[in-house]
């Protein structure tokens, strides 16, 4: 990850937001090598239209692939990332995930579930197929083509796929993905294609270049501090489909909107609180020193902004809804851009009969009936620091990341300001 300025505890401000605690949690990811290095990153909810009870969340674990839990939080399914072509590369690592419905195929329309492969430097693409013991079956075209890289050493340095949000233009009927770059500000645009053999390859549409140094209301330049070599890097993405907005969170800055196509300039509608604080890499701790704020930051989301996702409430109203990692807590932001985005609200995932979520990167909401269980709709959201903690043999505390499942219905409620 990049490095983060640090800020004094007087700069994370106590937001007093409500806590909502999760119905459940899925099983525990360990990111050693006992674990397979398996580390939950993104998730997205698949809605199984004939039996909403068995609707499913597909979620990235990075090397240890795609995992597939059912809404009790049990896995049903496991893939493996691809391995390393030889010992100098690197194995797949699945970041991101986000869903087409009906997508077509020379089989018929199907729902197909697309995730960035940053160790490969690829897009892969997965048909759902509803009721079956192993729902996701791989389609990706053997010959899609590298996304970001020129070369097999370019795709080792890894400044590959990273953030993914996946649309379809109703006017055409063509489907896209949205996929930003690791470690740069480019996000490029790619339309999902179906080859004669039935399997599903992308071709590139544009490139836009999101700004990398930022001028001050005081006239200086503010560059925010990374691990060198890095840009600041865009990893939460979602689109609005009803007005075809993007929105992209680049992680030590604040929220984008632009077109979902790229063809627009980039607005920036809210920013981080570390917005122009000036920092410098410590090379020993390798993490950021931070100096004084200068106080032009936002009041909202503290580093890392992450996780994106629209809760859509019909006929254009909902929310906007991002994951401020810095302080572990959920902005939501007016989805309609005739309002200019406005901050609604808030909440935390807190501690209950699971543990809350901490960290959080990813996130998925779906306002649909999804059977008995949460027939109110789901928000799935990343738990970078799941607990109890385990140890291993040497009593090193080991990495322990997995999602939370939450009841929409709470959801709302703190939003709209219901009881």
């Amino acid at each position: 990850m990049t490095a983060v300025a640090v800020l004094p505890t007087s700069a994370q401000a106590d937001s007093g937001l409500p806590g909502l605690t999760a119905t459940t949690e899925t099983p525990a990811l360990y990111g050693d090598d006992a674990g397979g290095n398996a580390d939950a990153d993104d998730p997205a909810i698949w809605r199984n239209a004939a039996n909403p009870d068995a609707s499913l969340v597909i979620a990235t674990a990075k090397e240890g692939g795609l995992r597939v839990y059912d809404l009790a939080g049990k896995e049903v399914q496991s893939i493996a990332a691809p391995p390393a072509p030889t010992p100098d590369d690197k194995p797949g690592r699945f970041n991101n995930v986000d869903l087409v419905s009906g997508f077509p195929l020379p089989t018929g329309r199907a729902d197909v579930a697309v995730v960035t492969d940053r160790g490969r430097d690829h897009l892969r693409i997965y048909r759902i197929t509803p009721g079956a013991a192993q729902p996701l079956t791989d389609i990706t075209d053997p010959n899609a083509p590298l996304v970001f890289s020129k070369t097999l050493d370019e795709v080792n340095d890894q400044t590959t796929p990273y953030g993914l949000a996946t649309w379809t233009d109703k006017s055409t009927g063509r489907s896209y993905a949205v996929v930003s770059q690791r470690s740069r500000t480019r996000v490029a645009l790619l339309e999902l294609k179906t080859t004669s053999t039935g399997t599903v390859t992308y071709q590139q549409v544009r490139t836009i270049d999101l700004p990398s140094s930022f001028t001050l209301p005081n006239g200086q330049s503010w560059t925010p501090c990374a691990d060198p070599g890095d840009l600041p890097q865009v990893e939460g993405m979602v689109v609005d489909p009803v007005n075809k907005v993007l929105y992209a969170g680049q992680e030590d800055v604040g929220i984008w909107r632009l077109s979902a196509d790229l063809s627009t300039k980039p607005k920036l509608i809210d920013k981080v609180r570390e917005y122009g604080v000036p920092a410098t890499y410590d090379e020993a701790t390798e993490e950021c020193v931070a100096g004084a704020d200068p106080g032009y930051g936002g009041t909202h989301l503290s580093a890392d902004v992450e996780g994106l996702t629209i809760l859509d409430e019909g006929d254009g109203d909902g929310y906007l809804l991002a994951s401020s990692q810095g302080d572990n807590t959920f902005a939501a932001y007016d989805r309609e851009v005739s309002d200019n985005n406005e901050y609604e609200s808030g909440f935390r995932i807190t501690a209950g009969t699971v543990d809350g979520s901490e960290e959080c990167d990813g996130a998925a909401v779906l306002n649909a009936p999804l059977g008995s269980r949460y027939p109110d709709g789901l928000l799935v959201v990343q738990d970078g620091h799941n607990t109890p903690d385990e140890t291993d043999a040497n009593g090193e505390v080991r990495d322990n990341t997995d999602f939370k499942f939450v009841d929409l219905a709470k959801v709302t409620n703190a939003l709209d300001g219901d009881d």
